[in-house]
């Protein structure tokens, strides 16, 4: 997956997270803060393709809030299959419900994602490390318990195209 609707969470949040980061990349972990472009923000992806036109889904989603002020409490851990890492948003009736909102417009313009990021499917994450070393993964567990949880915000949301270096605000 190379594209996403992404949600951005609000300051204080983020420095958090890009704090985990730095200390994973001291033990050794690869993380999204130099990942490619080293333009990656902590986020939660809602919807994910190998392409989006962000101006067709800045169209799609149009009148609706796509990044409104959710609550979100990221406190636990997860490991996707190929090693990568994340924290966990608890899944709140709001967040499950605007993710279903901003695929019901997606789909209804004809806009297709990843299975996995299908109502249903979906499992609600913010990416550490996309390949995170079996060897290094004690340590980095510790290092993740050790700042959750963190209470953060909704503070905006974009059409992310990393493989493109194409970014397409969302924000109302």
């Amino acid at each position: 997956m190379a594209a996403a609707v992404e949600l951005y969470l609000d300051p204080v949040a983020e420095r958090r997270i890009r704090a985990l980061w730095d200390a994973l990349e001291e033990a050794g972990v690869p993380t999204l803060r130099d990942l490619t472009h080293g333009k990656h923000r902590p986020h939660v992806s809602l919807f994910g393709a190998d392409r989006l036109d962000g101006p067709a889904v800045a169209a799609a989603l149009a009148g609706l809030d796509a990044a409104p002020p959710l609550r979100v409490r990221l406190d636990h851990l997860g490991q996707f299959v190929g090693r990568v890492l994340w924290l966990g948003p608890v899944p709140t009736p709001e967040l499950i419900g605007h993710h279903a909102a901003v695929h019901a417009r997606l789909s209804a313009a004809g806009i297709v994602g990843n299975d996995n990021y299908r109502p249903g499917s979906w499992v609600p994450h913010c990416t550490l490390s996309m390949r995170a070393p079996r060897a290094a993964m004690p340590a980095a567990l510790h290092r993740c318990l050790d700042v959750l949880p963190i209470e953060a915000r909704v503070s905006g949301a974009a059409v992310a195209d990393h493989a493109r270096g194409q970014y397409t605000p969302l924000t109302v």
